[in-house]
Parts: C-alpha cells; sequence; structure tokens
C-alpha cells in the first residue's frame, strides 16, 4: 500500500511530494530543497567511494585470501549491502527526513520505545559518521605522504617519510578545507557532488584498463580468480577465517549511502528520490568497484613484495603497484605518481561529501533537542546551510584522529566504529520494521511489498554476522598490539549510550519534536 499523493508548492511554484510529506511529519522546510535524483546519488557514491576504500584497505584483502577474497568477498558483501539498502530505501520512502535513521526508529519502534530507539540509533549514526570522516580524510592524509615519500625518491632512494605529527597537521588541513567548502551554499556542493561522482567513474574506468596495460609483467587470469593468499604472517591458517577476515575491505568500502537519507530535505521529490540515491548508489558502486579490484590484481606479480614495509611506497599496496607499473615500462613512475593523485582526489571528494551527510544528521539531531547545545547546533544561516553543524563536524573528527599521536591500536579502535558501529545503525530501525511495526508500517511510493520483511530480515542478520566477524582477532598469538579492539570500542559506545540514558536523558528527551502545528 502507497502513501496517498502529497503536494506542496516549491519556490519555483511546482509541486514536490517531498515537501509535503515533510510536513506531514510535523517538520517545517529549513533548507534549500535543490538537489536532483543525481545529486543525491552523487553525494552518497562519493562516500561509497570504491576508489576510496578499495585503496585504503587493498593490503587487508591480499593479506588475507588474496584475489579469492578481494574477487568473491566483494560480491558477497555486496549483494548483502544492496539488501541492507533495499530495506534502508523502503523506510526512507515513507520517512523522508534529515534525521534519517533515528527518525525512522522512533515512528518504527511505537510510542513507548521510541524516546530509547531514537536515542540509541541517533548517537551510534552520529558517532559513526564522525569516525567515517576520520578515517576517510586520516587515509587521504596518508596517501598524501605516500606520494610525497614517492615523489622524493621512495623508501629505498632516501625519500622523505612524514612523522605522525605532519600526518596529523595533514588531516588538519584537509578536515579545514572540508569544512569550508560544506560551509558553501547547497547548489555549490551539489556541482561538486556531481563532479565527485563522475571523478568516481571516469577514474574507476582509467586506471582499471590503464595499469594492467603499463605494467610489463601481469598476473594470469587463474591467478586473478583462483589464487588463495594463505601466507599472512598473522599465524592464522583456517581458509575460511582468512576470507571473513578479508571481507573488511569490501564491507569498510560499502558504507556512507545513508547519506541519500540525511539529503532528503534538500531533494526534490525526495520520497520517491531518495530510495534511488541509496540502491543506485549501492548497485554503482558494486559494479565499479568489482572492475577497479580487476584491473589492479592482474598487475599483482608478488603479493609478499607489495605488502612489504621496505618496498619504496613503504608497504602501501596500491601505491607501489602504480608506481612500479610505470618505473618498469618508462625507467621512473612518475605516471604512477599521478594516478595516486586521481585517486587522492576522489578521497577528497569523499570526505567532503561525508562531512556535508554529518552536518545534516547533526542538525536532525539537534533540531529534536538530542545533543549538547541543541539550539547552537540546529541554526541554518541565510544561505540555509546548518553551518554550526558543519564546523562541529570537522572539530569532532580531527579530535578523534588525535588518537593516532598516542596509539594507533587505539585509533583503529576507535575508526572500527565506522563500519561496525554504523551498520548497526543501519539496522535497528530495519529490526523495528520486521518486528514491532511489521503490521502498522505503512509504505511510501517505494516499496519491496510482500517481500519487505524477508528482505528485512536478512538484512538485519548480515549485519548482526558482520558485527561479530569482525570482532575476530586479526592475529595470533593475542597480545596487546594485535588484539582486535572493535568489541572494545563498539561496546564502549553502546554501554555510553545506554547510561547517558538511564542517568540522564530519558527523563527529558521524548524523540523527534515536531516544529509545525498538525
Amino acid at each position: 500500500m502507497g502513501l496517498p499523493t502529497h503536494t506542496a508548492q516549491n519556490g519555483n511554484g511546482s509541486l514536490d511530494t517531498g515537501n509535503a510529506r515533510l510536513k506531514e511529519l510535523g517538520y517545517k522546510q529549513e533548507l534549500k530543497r535543490d538537489l536532483s535524483v543525481f545529486s543525491n546519488f552523487a553525494f552518497s557514491f562519493s562516500i561509497i567511494s570504491v576508489l576510496t576504500g578499495i585503496t585504503t584497505l587493498y593490503n587487508t584483502g591480499l593479506n588475507f585470501g588474496g584475489p579469492v577474497s578481494l574477487q568473491y568477498g566483494w560480491f558477497i558483501a555486496g549483494g548483502f549491502t544492496m539488501i541492507v539498502g533495499l530495506s534502508m530505501a523502503e523506510i526512507c520512502s515513507s520517512y523522508p527526513t534529515s534525521g534519517g535513521l533515528y527518525y525512522w526508529s522512533a515512528k518504527l519502534a511505537g510510542p513507548n520505545w521510541a524516546p530509547f530507539a531514537s536515542w540509541i540509533t541517533g548517537w551510534f549514526n552520529i558517532v559513526g559518521q564522525w569516525a567515517v570522516t576520520t578515517s576517510v580524510d586520516f587515509s587521504l592524509a596518508q596517501l598524501i605522504q605516500v606520494i610525497i615519500l614517492l615523489s622524493t625518491g621512495g623508501k629505498n632512494g632516501g625519500g622523505y617519510e612524514a612523522s605522525k605529527y605532519v600526518v596529523i597537521a595533514i588531516h588538519g588541513g584537509i578536515l579545514l578545507l572540508h569544512a569550508a567548502l560544506n560551509s558553501l551554499p547547497i547548489s555549490v556542493l551539489s556541482f561538486f557532488g556531481q563532479l565527485a561522482a563522475v571523478w568516481n567513474l571516469v577514474g574507476v574506468l582509467v586506471l582499471t584498463i590503464l595499469i594492467p596495460l603499463v605494467a610489463t609483467e601481469r598476473a594470469s587470469a587463474k591467478f586473478v580468480f583462483t589464487h588463495f593468499n594463505t601466507d599472512n604472517g598473522d599465524g592464522i591458517n583456517s581458509k575460511a577465517y582468512i576470507f571473513v577476515l578479508g571481507l573488511l575491505m569490501s564491507q569498510y568500502t560499502l558504507t556512507g549511502y545513508d547519506a541519500s537519507a540525511h539529503m532528503t530535505e534538500e531533494t526534490k521529490n525526495a520520497d520517491k528520490n531518495g530510495p534511488k540515491g541509496i540502491i543506485s548508489a549501492i548497485g554503482i558502486s558494486v559494479i565499479f568497484g568489482w572492475f577497479y579490484i580487476i584491473g589492479i590484481t592482474f598487475a599483482v606479480t608478488n603479493i609478499s613484495s607489495l605488502l612489504n614495509e621496505d618496498n619504496d611506497a613503504g608497504g602501501y599496496a596500491i601505491a607501489e603497484i602504480f608506481y612500479q607499473a610505470f618505473k618498469g615500462r618508462y625507467g621512473n613512475g612518475v605516471g604512477g605518481i599521478i594516478c595516486l593523485g586521481v585517486v587522492a582526489v576522489a578521497i577528497f571528494f569523499c570526505g567532503m561529501s561525508s562531512v556535508t551527510s554529518n552536518s545534516r544528521m547533526v542538525y536532525a539531531f539537534s533540531r529534536d533537542g538530542a545533543m549538547p547545545l541543541s539550539s547552537l547546533w540546529h541554526e541554518v544561516n541565510n544561505q540555509e546551510v546548518p553551518i554550526n553543524a558543519v564546523w562541529l563536524s570537522a572539530v569532532i573528527s580531527f579530535c578523534m584522529a588525535l588518537t593516532y599521536l598516542g596509539s594507533e591500536v587505539a585509533f583503529q579502535a576507535m575508526v572500527s566504529i565506522a563500519t561496525i558501529g554504523l551498520y548497526i545503525a543501519y539496522a535497528l530501525p530495519i529490526f523495528f520494521r520486521v518486528t514491532l511495526a511489521r503490521k502498522s508500517f505503512i509504505p511510501g511510493p517505494f516499496n519491496l511489498g510482500r517481500y519487505g520483511v524477508l528482505v528485512g530480515w536478512i538484512a538485519v542478520l548480515w549485519v548482526a554476522t558482520i558485527s561479530i566477524l569482525f570482532s575476530l582477532p586479526v592475529a595470533y598469538p593475542i597480545t596487546n598490539e594485535t588484539l582486535n579492539y572493535t568489541p572494545v570500542a563498539v561496546g564502549g559506545l553502546l554501554i555510553l549510550t545506554i547510561s547517558s540514558w538511564i542517568s540522564w536523558a530519558r527523563h527529558w528527551f521524548k524523540g523527534p519534536i515536531t516544529n509545525v502545528e498538525s
């Protein structure tokens, strides 16, 4: 069953169903509704950014299973991610608000559970998003450091190796640029978002063709599609265990598509176009991500050499692949460095869009009074931009990265919230939709019909599965340095969220607050 047809006049005099639905849900139109369906897609697609996730974690895939984990793990993670995305898209169609996940939980959990469901979903979502921004911009800082290293001669040629303090300073500069860009009107951000999507699409195609074409030595098709690497040096011999750990690259990459939901209050006909943004971003990312993996893996001939920290790129596998491909063909690696620049621009756009999504979540969450100093964070300027939320997100992401100065282990634990914490936030409203709201849920224009509950349960079970798998040890024997702190980080967030609810928030937080008269 679909919602009644909603109509409302926008600034151009045309009818907009998303605007009308937002008013029905109890909210004023405060942000400028100017995004097309392609712009909405572009924000999610540029946050997923296969060039970002695959490049950053290609080492993990090579180390744990190699080509088999990279190829087939990608499709397994991609298939289940699409199932999660379909469930989210169905809910987004019914509730197209910037609050996204936490608002959905409140509506689907029912009046008795709404405040608590909204509270826990919102904090997992917002902290997960901050962790995504932290990790994306930090990965860009690390790539810039590798580009500088290779440009100055490489590790074996006396190249400059930046200290961790320099990397943090670069990270801070990147966040500053992202906050400045996100202070511009949404029409400008829409242009950058569309440019980011095109850059990712073209970049994947160019690198997929160029790198194996330039490389003087190429892997065989048998190696690319059937080789399973068990030589991980981490004391893990079980092929099933190794394959599971290799999935991390794929699942980390395929996150952030909730951005389409957070941008719905700025998207035309959002009850239709928001869901389209989610589904298309996942689907196109899975296809283009596979092309990228295939192309790069055809240039892999020696896994141990690529992962060796004493190679020219300092153990950064894809950087070493690019550099050596051009060096082997032309006698120098300049072309490889330029290719790394293409990836760096894609990561920059990814971080920019991530801050955009963060700020809209902060804006919506504070609009409902869930954050300290809420009245400050949900203010919009005369260009209809939640300017304070933008800068808050940048500052918090920088503070989260500072843990790297104290302990790389602590930093990795914190960043793990970017995958597991965010997926828990994805799963909670879906869980409420297939349990408490199974019979009461009223779908919007996009819906899964009679398959909605089945798809929802598969999505919830997949998130539960990866939450367990990614909490497993990644090296043996287990020491302070090899312990997987993911369950500690995610468990700590859960404890903080629940304890703050019991001791404080339950006395005043009532869930989403309408700001228009019914």
